[in-house]
């Protein structure tokens, strides 16, 4: 299918009764970009009217990931979630703040995902996370995992320059999703928020893509990640697997993956721009 007709398919999803989000208005732009689409976008009332029950979810999240994620919102599951995690925020330390848990949607327009890069749980330290995976907020030292994925880029793109921060949203805006399984942790406990019902939202959110969109670059670093193999039509979508970025797995096979250059190759062989991973602004 090419791009225009995906556009097409999805305007008239847009316009059905069905779909969660209305599309008020969208112009193409002709440039170098694949597909840039400019556009507004309008939460309807029944979205509104879900997003009330859970402490204003609609201003949280993205406009545009409301397709895949109000049908998981409405489930019980998420109530007993939501439940779960705002007992916990009354008397325990939770990362990342409520506002950035989903940061990950605020960043690009869900049909614009061009790469998935797939996390465990939030960092538990102090003003770590900001609801994208390996990246930490601004002022705030790259954690171990962090400072081996720029030393891999280093070797791998050309020119690369190793920022003097941590923060990742320069790939997210181009459509790199820095997807964490679970969303929220106590501090200093990792996992602590695990298997409470943050897994089945994000397999949600990745099996949309899989199904909906086409040619996406899935970069599933150790064990954990590559389990989500599994939810992803290889048919449709490219995976790239190699150890976890931590220093007790990196010298294993993470040190000399190329993914990053690898990645770019199979955008351009899909026609989509590659991504600028030298893209991070200096804070």
């Amino acid at each position: 299918m090419t791009r225009q007709a995906r556009l097409t398919e999805f305007i008239k999803r847009s316009n059905s009764s069905s779909t969660v989000i209305r599309k008020t208005e969208l112009a193409i732009k002709d440039d170098t970009s694949p597909l840039r689409k400019y556009s507004k976008l309008e939460v309807t009332e029944d979205t509104k009217i879900v997003s009330a029950k859970f402490s204003g979810l609609e201003n949280h999240v993205g406009i545009s990931w409301w397709q895949c994620l109000k049908t998981e919102v409405e489930k019980e599951y998420f109530k007993k979630l939501h439940d779960f995690v705002s007992k916990e925020r009354k008397t325990k330390t939770i990362y990342p703040p409520e506002d950035q848990v989903f940061n990950w949607t605020k960043q690009c327009r869900l049909e614009e995902v061009r790469v998935v890069i797939i996390g465990q749980d939030p960092y538990h330290g102090p003003n770590q996370a900001h609801g994208l995976c390996f990246s930490v907020q601004n002022g705030v030292p790259p954690p171990p995992s962090l400072k081996n994925i720029f030393k891999e880029l280093s070797s791998d793109i050309p020119g690369f320059k190793v920022p003097n921060h941590g923060n990742l949203s320069g790939w997210s805006k181009q459509g790199v999703l820095l997807l964490n399984a679970c969303l929220t942790v106590r501090a200093n406990q990792p996992n602590s928020h695990a298997n409470n019902g943050w897994e089945n939202l994000t397999d949600a959110v990745i099996k949309w893509i899989s199904d909906n969109l086409d040619g996406v670059v899935f970069l599933l670093w150790g064990a954990y990640a590559d389990k989500k193999a599994v939810i992803v039509n290889k048919e449709k979508h490219h995976l790239l697997k190699a150890p976890h970025p931590s220093p007790l797995s990196a010298s294993r096979g993470f040190f000399g993956c190329k993914h990053f250059s690898k990645c770019n190759k199979l955008l351009e062989g899909n026609g989509k721009k590659p991504i600028d991973w030298n893209s991070l602004s200096e804070c």
